[in-house]
């Protein structure tokens, strides 16, 4: 059979499908966006159905542009918005609910409350997550007990509880399947990553009943096959992982210490710690990066809440560039004598400070500052938060050997500017890659290695084709005068400490 690959990457306001060739390169693609839903402030849900009809639409279109019959695609990989939840009945596949968005915050009292009775750290020893409404567990709680007779029915195993990937694969594979993989299983609040099993002390706690939990699988692995109704013919769903994994997997990031950096709205970063799970002192995500073959290896995650966002709010907050690919071409236009700071904590700072009420500020203005100065600093804050991780990550993981190569996705780096910034601040190397589709290339690559269409994780590796380098230029000295700048900022902007 021919190599080709379909990758279901089913995202936050859109849904893409990529059908990939033999050689790993894209041949079609099929995208469209769904309707957000905010019921209250604060709240974010997506409707099941809409998602569902998405996923049907893209593929289609996927196969139209590549000129391809569902018969000719080998296997199909998926991979998903992490923590959303979605709870449906067991005979009809009706969702109960809409489903809790990753980004939905209606359980923070909950989880402080969680916290109160000295939880916190019991939840963290055993997922290797913080208690916070971001994560699955407590979601599917509130659902289990705000929709009437729920929690009775899942009980008797009369209603299915999965992320986003579970929904999916139960409605492609007709309700015969009923399973997740271990990265996505990883990020509900409810998994034990040491014991790669749902731990029943945690489920007891949330008041979760085991009877509605999916089967957790490696992340390439038989997750069942598609009805010939759907598509006109059976395809195997042979690849399964979250975004932020599927993006590190897409990257070749198969080596303990190879970090990746996805630049979207947020940065993701993930540093592969091998066989060592690793607890965070810093308060990053100790997590599951990828499980092949019945062997986990382990992670650290950060996130920082604003990267690309910074960049929007030069063109729409304040209207110093009216196109976002001009960021890079007016902050090389900055008096170097200045030393302007931007903190955007606009939404509050994410890890490794995570002070919720710390809000966005500038320092070093003066009578000189212009649009271009201001442009750099936004920048620049990007590449210092991403050495604030990085740094976190390093204090964290005392076996951490050899220098760090950092390898970047999404729609920022396609600054050069960016990316020079930003190898110049962390004192590393920063790779960009050819294919910058890594989210779903990682989902294609677990579904096609499986399928023994596309090459083992040692050639795919060899295969990962890097479209630029970016080397360290700047003088030693302006860098560490610049990080002391950005560390005083970030002292004066945070609340606490």
């Amino acid at each position: 059979m021919a190599g080709y690959i379909l990758a279901i990457d089913q995202g936050t306001t859109s849904t893409r499908s990529i059908v990939f060739d033999e050689t790993m390169q894209i041949a079609g693609v099929g995208q469209t966006e769904f309707p957000q839903i905010f019921p209250k402030s604060g709240w974010v849900e997506h409707d099941p159905e809409a998602i569902w009809e998405s996923v049907l639409v893209t593929v289609k279109q996927a196969l139209k542009a590549a000129g391809l019959e569902a018969s000719q695609i080998a296997a199909i990989g998926i991979t998903n918005q992490r923590e959303t939840v979605v709870v449906w009945d067991r005979q009809t596949g009706k969702p109960i609910h809409n489903a809790i968005v990753w980004q939905d915050r209606r359980t923070a009292s909950y989880c402080e409350k969680l916290k109160r009775e000295g939880l916190e750290k019991t939840f963290s020893k055993r997922t290797g997550l913080l208690l916070d409404p971001y994560f699955s567990g407590t979601k599917l709680s509130w659902l289990l007990s705000n929709v009437k007779g729920a929690r009775a029915r899942a009980a008797k195993g009369e209603l299915c509880f999965g992320t986003i990937d579970t929904f999916l694969i139960w409605r492609l594979t007709g309700g015969k399947s009923f399973v997740t993989d271990a990265t996505n299983a990883s990020r509900t609040l409810i998994y034990n990553i040491a014991d790669n099993a749902w731990d029943q002390s945690l489920l007891d706690i949330l008041k979760i009943p085991a009877a509605m939990l999916p089967e957790v699988k490696d992340c390439a692995d038989d997750f069942g096959v598609t009805e010939k109704s759907l598509f006109g013919a059976e395809i195997p769903i042979l690849g399964v992982a979250g975004d932020q994994q599927a993006a590190t997997i897409g990257q070749a990031c198969f080596e303990p210490g190879m970090m990746k950096s996805t630049y979207g709205t947020g940065c993701f970063a993930v540093l592969n710690t091998g066989r060592d799970m690793v607890p965070s002192k810093n308060r990053l995500l100790t997590t599951i990066a990828y499980r092949l073959d019945g062997e986990t290896t382990y992670a650290l995650e950060g996130s920082i809440f604003i990267a690309g966002a910074a960049v929007q709010w030069l063109r729409d907050g304040i209207g110093v560039i009216d196109k976002a690919s001009k960021s890079g071409d007016l902050a090389a236009k900055a008096d170097p004598q200045q030393d302007v700071y931007l903190v955007p904590a606009f939404t509050g700072m994410g890890a490794p400070h995570w002070d919720a009420e710390a809000r966005g500020a500038m320092f070093g203005l003066t009578r000189a500052t212009g649009p271009a100065e201001i442009a750099r600093a936004a920048l620049e804050a990007v590449c210092y938060q991403t050495r604030d991780l990085l740094d976190a990550m390093c204090r964290d993981w005392k076996n951490r050997s050899g220098d760090t190569v950092l390898r970047v996705d999404g729609g920022m780096v396609a600054s050069d500017w960016t990316m020079q910034r930003l190898s110049d601040l962390l004192d590393a190397p920063v790779d960009r890659p050819k294919i910058l589709e890594t989210t779903a290339l990682g989902a294609a690559w677990l579904a096609g290695s499986k399928a023994g269409v596309w090459p083992d994780r040692k050639a795919f590796a060899k295969s990962w084709a890097r479209e630029r380098r970016f080397e360290p230029e700047m003088d030693p000295k302006t860098r560490v005068a610049k990080i002391k700048g950005w560390k005083d900022a970030v002292r004066r902007t945070l609340t606490k400490g």
